[in-house]
């Protein structure tokens, strides 16, 4: 993939972050998932490319935007894909509605064949930095990775932060976490961020544990893998329509577990722009005549991680 696609697909992240944080906090999820898909398909069509949706917001047909299959790039008229896409427009619709944390838009760029099928379903999920690389284990019990990562690390278990998502499922994944020593962040929603977050010192989470969504277990792995941190899941339907989407995409083996590479390739190229603030971006603050974007910018071949501080003038707005 050219190099250069990577600081060309950030533009994309950016205009769906900044037309999404324009209805931030006004309370309706699918009006501003429906600006954020509308801007981000938009400006992917000025790219130079064409890429194939592999990942995206629902089956060829379902969506207006951004379904699986469609095509975007300014190539595809001309040629055939010549990069997988996986993307969430706007991680967090019901997060920006309400002004909450760690809403994102988010690209991640493939080389063709290498994205894993993954239709609408969850995947329980373990994510951490670079010192958890080839430590942690989804195969293991919550105790045992913590154990191990903390040694790893050379700090106690009680100096690990570990962060799950709020639901009734993880009731006993949170009380065997506490019971080990770990500190516990809970997650109304946003676990995305959170997952990559892990790779940031800063961000103070060391650890993500638990089941959500698997289009945000991929797109976590695609950055992890860009970062040097561990990303492992496993598919796992909550419901009879779960598992029938699994199987027509083929996915029956539920035990299997897959790490970056099993879900994303060796190579890949990931951008994320923050919407609303959150653990691993800022997000979008607007001024008189503009506004300005928080984004982060991987490529996986060269572990290059770019931090973008963006001055957006709308007297200047770009020509998608």
């Amino acid at each position: 993939m050219d190099r250069n696609l990577a600081l060309e697909v950030v533009r994309v992240t950016e205009a769906a972050a900044l037309a999404a944080a324009r209805l931030m906090g006004r309370g309706d999820p699918d009006a501003v998932d429906q600006t954020a898909r509308e801007a981000f398909a938009k400006a992917f069509r000025a790219i130079e490319t064409c890429a194939r949706v592999v990942v995206g917001e629902g089956a060829d047909g379902e969506t207006e935007h951004l379904g699986q299959g469609e095509l975007l790039g300014a190539l595809c008229a001309t040629g055939e894909p010549r990069v997988d896409l996986a993307l969430d427009a706007l991680e967090g619709d019901t997060i920006c509605a309400l002004g909450g944390n760690n809403a994102l838009s988010i690209v991640l760029l493939a080389e063709r064949g290498c994205l894993h099928p993954c239709p609408p379903t969850y995947m329980d999920k373990l994510a951490t930095g670079p010192e958890g690389r080839g430590v942690v284990d989804l195969d293991l019990s919550p105790s045992e990775n913590l154990q191990r990562l903390a040694q790893a690390r050379g700090v106690y278990v009680e100096d690990l932060t570990v962060a799950i998502l709020e639901r009734p499922r993880h009731a006993r994944l949170i009380d065997e976490v506490r019971r080990a020593g770990a500190r516990v962040q809970l997650l109304a929603d946003g676990d995305l961020a959170v997952a990559i977050a892990t790779a940031r010192p800063e961000s103070g989470i060391d650890v993500l544990m638990g089941t959500g969504g698997a289009r945000q277990g991929i797109l976590a792995a695609g950055a992890l893998g860009g970062l040097g941190g561990e990303f492992q899941g496993r598919f796992r339907p909550l419901t009879r329509d779960d598992g029938a989407r699994l199987e027509a995409e083929g996915i029956l083996d539920l035990e299997r577990k897959l790490g970056i590479t099993d879900l994303v390739g060796d190579t890949t190229m990931f951008a994320a722009t923050g919407v609303t603030n959150g653990h691993l971006l800022s997000g979008v603050r607007f001024f008189g005549g503009g506004a300005r974007t928080n984004s982060m910018v991987v490529r996986s071949s060269t572990r290059t991680v770019r931090w973008i501080e963006a001055v957006h003038h709308f007297d200047r707005k770009p020509e998608y």
